[in-house]
């Protein structure tokens, strides 16, 4: 039986008999919910006649998760109406987009247009992170605005082929971004060693996604890495690397924040779970990320990183297609659609491998999957914990509750996963957002449009 709940919107709300997990702590409690906000903690508080009332006995009450890294604008399938099912059905309740300016220099164009798609299309709370392609001097005029308009953190891409001849520029916009108070998200590979490793390939006669782990080495991982963190000392800017896949480049990260260097590591589901011989299968374009997929050495590092702190959080980088899409027989090492869909999947999938066997407390996977990106982005504490203030962000969530992950019952247009048939223990039963129940059961409410665009706080070191 699942939670006992008969709540209608606008009325109060009272949650009963769960265990409250943060990152700091587990107790169990009452929670008191108005105005979409925590409004009170404490045993056996009492429900008024109008207030609505949810038995959460045998449950987890967490705070509902914040994934910092999503695509949802073409040429991928998910729009922000699917990718919020998919997320609040996964128990994310706020999500950070890529948004990519065009021109590139039109930074707070892309704020308005994105902002006016969110009031169309989103259910999740959002996020944008501004992709930065052009350090142009109107790029660097305009940073100061984007952070006052609270939208504080950028995205640049080393491995854009583009980079290094703009190496100048770029470490420009990072001398901007420490001034405005911004956090720089970095795609971590460098373009020229990619570029010469699928020349190669290509000589070989070896183009075909089989090879894809050798076109993208993790040498290309470790050089750029290192370049950013050697960017993040000269500049003073924070960078947040995103989607780490190696040890190698772990270590790197974890030397950089001995030295008191604001670095932070974020790694995806797909290194924790899976290594790099699923891309020799015959479904091995299913599995092409960046970067690739990586060595069983590495998963386990990645693990004991999440459990020691080294890796601050755990993103999807849902960037999905259908599995038509990306088993296309035309594409090469050159032309690979990377990335997979993950929203659905992500908390339940790391309750189960990791809390349920004991690689990590459930304390960190509180901290990994929801409070420490919201204090990195600048929503803390009104996303990220339960307290009283905080939005009222919640998953019920039922950790005796197995079944089967089945990728054709995904609310993403991608129509699979690349976890089919795992089974999995530990699922979202009911999800709040600011109060409001989204999510319960296998169903999903409220409507396109109901979304917030979230402005943030500028970044401070957590």
């Amino acid at each position: 039986m699942g939670p006992d709940v008969t709540a209608s919107r606008g009325r109060s709300l009272v949650i009963r008999n769960g265990l409250i997990v943060t990152a700091g702590s587990r107790f169990r409690a009452d929670l008191r919910i108005g105005d979409g906000r925590i409004v009170e903690i404490g045993e056996r508080l009492p429900a008024d006649v109008e207030a609505d009332v949810i038995d959460a006995a045998g449950h987890l009450v967490l705070p509902g998760g914040v994934d910092p890294h999503v695509h949802l604008s073409p040429p991928w399938v998910d729009d922000l109406t699917t990718g919020s099912k998919a997320a609040l059905a996964g128990g994310i309740t706020t999500l950070g987009v890529m948004s990519y300016p065009d021109p590139p220099d039109a930074l707070l164009e892309v704020v308005g247009r994105e902002g006016a798609r969110i009031r169309r299309e989103a259910i999740a709370d959002i996020m944008l992170h501004t992709v930065i392609r052009s350090p142009t001097r109107e790029t660097l005029a305009t940073l100061p605005r984007l952070a006052e308009a609270g939208h504080t953190s950028i995205k640049i891409y080393m491995v854009s082929p583009t980079f290094d001849e703009n190496a100048a520029g770029f470490t420009a916009v990072m001398e901007a971004a420490w001034e405005a108070g911004l956090l720089v998200m970095m795609h971590c590979e460098d373009a020229g060693i990619v570029a010469r490793a699928i020349e190669r390939l290509r000589s070989a006669g070896r183009a075909s996604l089989r090879h894809y782990a050798e076109s993208r080495p993790v040498e290309a991982e470790e050089v750029a890495t290192r370049r950013a963190v050697a960017m993040c000392e000269a500049t003073g800017a924070p960078i947040y690397v995103v989607h780490l896949s190696s040890e190698r480049v772990l270590r790197v990260c974890e030397e950089a924040r001995a030295r008191d260097l604001p670095v932070y590591v974020e790694t995806r589901p797909m290194y924790l779970h899976l290594t790099e011989e699923r891309l020799l299968e015959p479904d091995g374009p299913l599995y092409v990320g960046q970067p690739p997929l990586r060595k069983a050495e590495d998963v386990d590092a990645l693990w004991t990183g999440l459990a020691s702190g080294a890796i601050d959080t755990v993103a999807t980088d849902h960037a999905p297609w259908t599995r038509e899409q990306k088993m296309d027989p035309r594409l090469t090492v050159a032309t690979s659609r990377a990335g997979v869909n993950n929203l659905e999947v992500m908390l339940p999938m790391l309750y189960s491998e990791g809390v349920r066997t004991g690689r990590i407390s459930l304390e960190r996977f509180v901290a990994v999957t929801s409070t420490n990106a919201a204090r990195l982005f600048g929503l803390y504490p009104e996303k990220g914990t339960i307290a009283v203030g905080s939005d009222a962000d919640l998953v019920l969530f039922d950790p005796e509750a197995t079944r089967p992950v089945r990728g054709s019952e995904t609310p993403s247009r991608a129509g699979f996963s690349i976890y089919e048939g795992w089974t999995v223990t530990g699922w979202p039963r009911i999800v709040l957002r600011r109060g409001e129940i989204v999510y319960r059961d296998g169903a999903l409410g409220d409507e396109p449009g109901s979304g917030r665009l979230l402005t943030r706080e500028r970044f401070t070191r957590p």
